[in-house]
């Protein structure tokens, strides 16, 4: 989750003003944790809540992302989703937004079982973004976390997702001069995945993901929830995006990551 957080703040400064190169300062004072980063911990809170009984997931996650979405207003989310944090009757509005992929990260570490860990996704993602796109965009980004948890080559990662949900039949350099901002599933998430893949470690992942350009905090957030689990993420880099948190926030990621086992490089 640590490696979504990163790839959401250092793309943070460029969703608006996108940088189509791999040169440029990676951490700076510019840059702010974004919806992306409160969400994958809102999402990762609800599975804590859960206690290993991930029957009323779902329930868990609307809770808590309408919790921390109320406790932090400004960090950029949709108006739908906006609408949806603030609604009394919170209800599924047919979205393949981007947000979809962006948060199911923690899916990949509480589950048992790759089966379940896209049961899980589907769980916290369907309470808004039930549309077969938005399950689908979930669903393939907890599937390459997944895999690349358990040790998979990139190319075994590849062929996955190009068999199961996307066709990755083009490079980065291809669609960099065409690329333009996109907050579909469908136009985020297979450019995120391929930002991975043709990478050579964390940060160049990331990297990869802003030069791109397009929807650039949740792009890159996308990407770097992949590399963590591939890669794990440098202990300098994860120091710093630390100071980008509050202290709940960072509260809820030091816990999940106590829970769940994982090493402090993620």
């Amino acid at each position: 989750m640590i490696g979504a957080i990163i790839g959401d703040i250092v793309g943070s400064r460029f969703e608006w003003d996108n940088h189509k190169s791999k040169n440029f300062k990676f951490l700076t004072l510019q840059c702010f944790a974004t919806d992306d980063s409160i969400m994958s911990l809102a999402i990762a809170e609800a599975i804590m809540r859960c206690q290993h009984d991930f029957s009323k997931l779902g329930e868990a996650a609307v809770s808590s992302m309408q919790r921390l979405g109320r406790r932090y207003p400004a960090a950029g989310y949709g108006r739908h989703f906006m609408e949806w944090i603030y609604s009394e009757n919170p209800a599924p509005y047919n979205s393949y937004g981007n947000g979809a992929a962006m948060r199911v990260g923690p899916c990949a570490y509480a589950a048992s079982g790759f089966e379940e860990a896209l049961q899980l996704s589907q769980k916290v993602t369907e309470v808004t973004h039930n549309h077969p796109e938005g399950i689908k965009g979930a669903e393939a980004t907890t599937a390459a976390i997944w895999l690349a948890r358990q040790g998979k080559s990139i190319p075994e990662i590849r062929n996955y997702i190009d068999q199961h949900y996307y066709p990755m039949d083009f490079t980065l350099d291809a669609i960099r001069p065409t690329y333009t901002f996109d907050v579909t599933c469908q136009g985020t998430v297979p450019q995120a995945i391929m930002a991975f893949l043709e990478s050579n470690d964390f940060e160049d992942a990331v990297r990869n993901a802003i030069s791109i350009g397009g929807d650039s905090d949740t792009v890159a957030a996308i990407t770097g929830s992949i590399a963590q689990a591939y890669y794990g993420v440098p202990e300098e880099i994860r120091e710093q995006a630390l100071l980008f948190l509050d202290e709940p926030l960072l509260k809820i990621l030091l816990d999940f990551e106590k829970i769940y086992h994982l090493g402090p490089n993620g």
